[in-house]
């Protein structure tokens, strides 16, 4: 071992905390989040069960001790808001299972698996006793992928309130029809202009609904701000959408920023509603390291990209807080291409020149790193770092999962678990439905 690298090591040593399992495990991360109000829980890859273990248990404890309200997570918002429905004693759901069947697209199995579904259930669990339903804990979505499920739900909410509303709503929404179940027609008819006719007619909506908001919200106070809130939301999560698509098939950079721009606007959003709603608010963040890891830290940042880390970081300053995740082998459930069904994959051990050999010489099964503690300078220069989403391929995985990253800017703590599983999935031979492909 050169020097250099020795004191890479040392120093990883010297900021960790070993993790055993025990009911202390977490008690210096907890003191170093201190009084933030958001906290970002990443994962080096979509499928693995201790990047999920670790944050429900951290997420417990934030809910528990810390006055923490509300769990958001990078799957869309129509989906998510179901489980918040159930979390609250609405809709027609009896079980958690139940309340997870809106997430159908491709890839499903993200987020029906085993260990969300028992943590939805701790939260029922948590939120029954309370009876100020204000002060119930609730779960949702930061994402713009699932535009039908949003459409569902807008016009669900103006069938209530507004049936002329509603009516004008199908008719502008009617030009999604177009395109099917499939999202990807909608980019490739960008080059038609019919999407920008579409975008135009989401666009009015929105203003509609904006327009009469105080009108709606007089009729029943809480309950309709709370469905309020979250149609807007809907309807802003198909209009950025839109945007989106249109970007993404034009090949430009701007459609990864937009995106993320989104799920940061989402996030201030709820904080506000929740800040209304509880007069206070403090939220926890499940997403993929490429999101919540500053991107300033990174390669991102030459290619002129954000993320939803680097902005909510500019906008809350110390209010933030960031937990990255790796793993240096393993298992871990991903699909070889989109739209393939999820198959456990074995992860070859970490590239030498990455962060995760050298967490691996650190020596502990699983390690918290403390990287405000760190020694200034030597955890500063960029490595290799791995990144897997919820396609894999091994045999291509220096070039298609790992990016350069400054790991003490890109994080503030970040927990190694030196060999890792796959996710339970809850039904891993259901074929999904064609979407376009999220990180």
């Amino acid at each position: 071992m050169t020097d250099s690298r020795a004191q890479l090591v040392a120093a990883l040593v010297d900021a960790g905390h070993e993790l055993t399992g025990g009911d202390d495990d977490y008690a210096p991360l907890l003191d170093r989040i201190g009084d933030a109000r958001i906290v970002l829980l990443g994962e080096a890859s979509r499928g693995t069960h201790e990047f999920h273990e670790h944050r429900v248990r951290i997420t417990k404890r934030l809910i528990e001790e810390h006055g923490f309200n509300a769990v958001a997570v990078d799957a869309d918002w129509a989906d998510s808001y179901r489980v918040n429905r159930w979390l609250h004693s609405g809709g027609r759901d009896r079980t958690a299972a139940a309340a997870l069947q809106d997430f159908r697209a491709f890839p499903r199995w993200r987020w029906r698996n085993r260990e969300l579904l028992a943590f939805i259930e701790w939260l029922k669990a948590h939120n029954d006793p309370i009876r100020d339903v204000r002060s119930r804990v609730g779960f949702y979505g930061l994402d713009f992928y699932g535009f039908h499920s949003a459409v569902e739900v807008a016009l669900a909410y103006l069938d209530r309130v507004d049936a002329v509303g509603a009516m004008l709503a199908r008719q502008r929404y009617g030009s999604f029809e177009l395109f099917g179940d499939s999202l990807d027609s909608y980019g490739t008819s960008a080059a038609l202009e019919v999407s920008e006719r579409c975008e135009a007619q989401v666009v009015a909506n929105l203003v509609d609904l904006r327009r009469r908001r105080d009108e709606f919200l007089r009729r029943e106070g809480l309950v309709a701000h709370d469905a309020f809130f979250a149609a807007e939301q809907n309807v802003r999560a198909m209009k950025n959408g839109a945007e989106y698509y249109r970007a993404l098939f034009h090949g430009r950079i701007s459609s990864w920023n937009q995106r993320n721009h989104h799920l940061a606007d989402t996030l201030d959003s709820l904080l506000g509603h929740l800040e209304w709603r509880m007069g206070r608010a403090r939220v926890v963040v499940w997403a993929h390291n490429s999101l919540v890891g500053d991107a300033r830290a990174t390669e991102m940042v030459s290619l002129g990209r954000v993320n939803l880390g680097q902005v909510a970081r500019e906008r809350n300053q110390r209010d933030v807080f960031i937990v990255g995740f790796t793993t240096h082998t393993g298992t871990v459930a991903a699909a070889f291409g989109w739209n393939q069904l999820p198959i456990p994959m074995r992860m070859p051990p970490a590239l030498e020149e990455s962060w995760e050999a050298a967490l691996h010489e650190a020596g502990a099964g699983q390690l918290l790193i403390d990287l405000r503690k760190a020694r200034p300078g030597i955890l500063g220069p960029s490595r290799l770092e791995r990144a897997i989403g919820v396609i894999y391929r091994p045999e291509n995985e220096r070039h298609s999962h790992y990016f350069h990253a400054a790991l003490a800017d890109q994080f503030d703590a970040v927990i190694h678990c030196d060999e890792t599983r796959e996710l339970e999935l809850l039904d891993p031979t259901v074929e999904p439905t064609l979407q376009p492909c999220p990180v």
